[in-house]
C-alpha cells in the first residue's frame, strides 16, 4: 500500500511538472501572431542606446527575422535628468517601426494603441520589454481598454521588467495600474551574470568590432557607441561606468531574451558569438 501511494505521488508530481512546463510554453511569445514591443526611456542612462542596437542585432538573426516588433523612445517616468537623443540611431535601426514619445507622448500612445490592436484583434498577444518605466505602459493599457473594453489585458498584454530602479522612478499610480491590468513579470536584473538572465553590462568590451560581421549592424554599433560616449555622464546625466570604461551596457535586452526563451545566454561575449555572425 505504501509503495502504491508513493508511485501515485510520483505520477502526480510528474504530471503537474509537465503541465506547468506546457503552460509556461503556451504563455510565452508566439512569433506567428504576437507583437514584441521594446520601450526605451532614454533618460538619463545611455544604456538604452546600446540596448536598441542589441535589439536590432537580435532581430536581424535568421531565427528571429519574422518577429513582429515595434520600438518606442522616450517612455520615461518621474526621474529627473536630461534625455539622451536616440533619433538618429532609432531611424537607422527601426525605420518606420518606432514611435517618439519624447516628441509627442499623446501621439505615440495613440500610435501604439493602433499597432497593438492590429495583433490583439487577430488573437495575438502584446509583449512589452520595459527598458525604462511603466508610465507609458499604463497609459497604453488604458487607451486599449477604453477602445476595446472586452479585451482582457491581464491575459493579453505581458509586461517584463528587470530593474528595481525603473520601478522606483515609475509614478506609484502607473506602476500599480500596470501591474493590476497586465500579466506583469519581474525578472532578475540584466546587469549581473549568473542570476537566471543574461548579464549584458561589460566594461572594456570591444570585441563587437570583430564579431559583428554584417556591415549595416556594424555601422549601427559604431553609432551606438559614439552616442553613448557623447552623452554618458554629460550635463548631469547618469555616468554609466561600463560605458565610461569603453565597454557596453545593453542590460535591458535581458527582458527580450526572457520573452524569446533565450535567458540561458550568459553574457555580452556569448551574445555576440551567437548573433554577431
Amino acid at each position: 500500500m505504501k509503495q502504491s501511494c508513493i508511485f501515485i505521488l510520483l505520477l502526480l508530481s510528474t504530471y503537474c511538472f509537465s503541465s506547468a512546463n506546457e503552460t509556461e510554453k503556451e504563455n510565452r511569445f508566439n512569433a506567428e501572431k504576437d507583437l514584441l514591443v521594446m520601450q526605451f526611456d532614454c533618460k538619463t542612462d545611455v544604456d538604452d542606446i546600446h540596448s536598441a542596437a542589441a535589439f536590432k542585432t537580435l532581430l536581424s538573426s535568421p531565427e528571429f527575422k519574422k518577429v513582429n516588433y515595434f520600438a518606442v523612445a522616450g517612455t520615461y517616468g518621474i526621474q529627473e535628468g536630461l534625455y539622451v537623443p536616440p533619433n538618429e540611431l532609432f531611424q537607422q535601426a527601426f525605420k518606420d517601426k518606432w514611435a517618439d514619445a519624447h516628441a509627442n507622448r499623446t501621439k505615440a500612445i495613440e500610435q501604439m494603441k493602433e499597432v497593438s490592436l492590429q495583433y490583439l484583434q487577430k488573437g495575438g498577444n502584446v509583449w512589452i520589454a520595459e527598458a525604462g518605466q511603466s508610465d507609458f505602459s499604463a497609459a497604453l493599457i488604458k487607451a486599449i481598454q477604453k477602445h476595446r473594453p472586452e479585451i482582457k489585458t491581464t491575459e493579453r498584454i505581458h509586461i517584463v521588467q528587470h530593474s528595481n530602479w525603473n520601478e522606483e522612478v515609475t509614478s506609484p499610480e502607473s506602476l500599480a495600474y500596470a501591474k493590476a491590468n497586465s500579466n506583469y513579470h519581474k525578472i532578475p536584473d540584466g546587469n549581473a551574470v549568473g542570476n537566471g538572465t543574461p548579464g549584458f553590462r561589460t566594461p572594456g568590451y570591444s570585441d563587437w568590432k570583430i564579431k559583428v560581421k554584417d556591415a549595416e549592424l556594424l555601422k549601427l554599433w559604431q553609432l551606438a557607441v559614439e552616442i553613448g560616449l557623447k552623452y554618458n555622464g554629460k550635463d548631469g546625466r547618469y555616468n554609466n561606468e561600463a560605458v565610461a570604461a569603453e565597454g557596453l551596457d545593453f542590460s535591458d535586452l535581458s527582458e527580450v531574451c526572457w520573452i524569446l526563451g533565450l535567458q540561458d545566454i550568459k553574457d555580452t561575449d556569448e551574445f555576440f558569438n551567437t548573433f554577431g555572425r
